[in-house]
């Protein structure tokens, strides 16, 4: 299944440099390369009568294309209409934002091709009010304690679990606080003393998966639908990270192979699909975040020059982008050894 996950994200990436790549060929751009991946090339071709190379590189996350031009510091001719220095304000916006817009286009195909294969996804719940099953999470506390998938929780502390919300309230309030849990199995009441973590004791409800199939036109206006409330989702929750309201847990390519890799284990090429036009939807939006290197900071130059009439120095530009994507690769690097390696050891 990594190899799944790699191939999905990789997918991904073709998306977004494929969505700048037709944009600057629409505005009579050159490109120079199309890569897959970092580092040396493992194999590339040229086509005949065409000015770009096609390569994959050793390194198969992220991808990009080189526009003749964006490079400041290459020698770039006044009278060059294939280069990116050369085209219009107009011309440059669309060939920056197109990345995004594959991606947030094609997360709408990839929702649409899974609701045809497999259906509308609805959870029941295995047993209603007053009553609540769980399913513990793996190494979480509630599993450490010995409670097992089809469990009910009848009290904690002695308080009656009649709903879910009853549970929350009284896992939440107790802190980091042991708590004395009284679960039944197969009739038999028993005692299990856990404690919470952030928070949480790390069960979900007991719930059926079934699917409901779905006519094209119904598939299709869900599927349109789907990358607008993901991104609305996304940017709200990261507007609460930053004052402050909830905490968001991190993650980098190693945890996104993964879990794309345990969509498709667990839910089948729907599943996978839904995953991948999920992580394509926040991609789009991840990108136009005004920071360098990122298409997002590109645009704010250009935004620049749109209410200024005049070109930033292109070669401080090029020396921003440089140090911003630095500093990106490292909090990968920062991510993938704190949070992603121990979140694979505890599976």
């Amino acid at each position: 299944m990594v190899f799944v996950g790699v191939l999905g994200l990789a997918a991904l990436m073709i998306v977004h440099e494929l969505g700048h790549y037709l944009a600057a060929r629409r505005f009579g751009m050159r490109v120079v390369k199309f890569s897959i991946g970092f580092g040396p090339a493992l194999w590339k071709y040229q086509p005949k009568g065409s000015p770009t190379t096609y390569q994959i590189g050793i390194i198969p996350f992220l991808a990009y294309v080189q526009v003749a031009g964006m490079n400041p510091y290459e020698e770039i001719e006044e009278g060059d209409k294939g280069s990116y220095a050369n085209a219009s304000l107009w011309a440059r916006i669309v060939t920056i934002f197109a990345g995004s817009l594959a991606n947030y286009l094609f997360a709408s195909v990839f929702f649409f091709v899974g609701l045809l294969h497999t259906g509308l996804p609805h959870a029941d719940r295995i047993c209603n009010a007053p009553s609540v099953c769980v399913v513990p999470n793996a190494n979480g506390p509630a599993a450490k304690a010995g409670v097992l998938k089809g469990d009910r929780i009848v009290t904690i502390d002695g308080s009656p679990i009649k709903v879910w919300d009853d549970l929350a309230e009284a896992v939440t309030t107790a802190g980091s606080r042991e708590l004395l849990v009284q679960i039944e199995r197969d009739g038999q009441v028993m005692d299990k003393r856990m404690s919470p973590v952030d928070g949480k004791i790390q069960v979900g409800p007991h719930v059926r998966i079934w699917f409901q199939k779905l006519t094209i036109a119904d598939a299709g206006m869900r599927s349109v639908r789907a990358p607008f409330l993901i991104v609305k989702e996304y940017v709200s929750g990261i507007g609460q990270w930053i004052r402050g309201q909830v905490k968001l847990e991190f993650g980098g390519p190693l945890r996104l192979v993964k879990e794309v890799g345990e969509a498709a284990r667990e839910g089948g090429l729907g599943g996978y699909l839904t995953a991948l036009g999920t992580i394509s939807a926040m991609l789009a939006a991840f990108n136009l975040f005004p920071l360098p290197a990122l298409d997002g900071g590109r645009l704010l130059f250009l935004l620049f020059e749109a209410i200024s009439r005049r070109r930033p120095n292109a070669k401080a530009e090029a020396i921003v982008h440089a140090v911003g994507l630095l500093l990106f690769l490292g909090l990968i690097a920062v991510i993938t050894i704190v949070s992603d390696i121990p979140h694979a050891l505890k599976k």
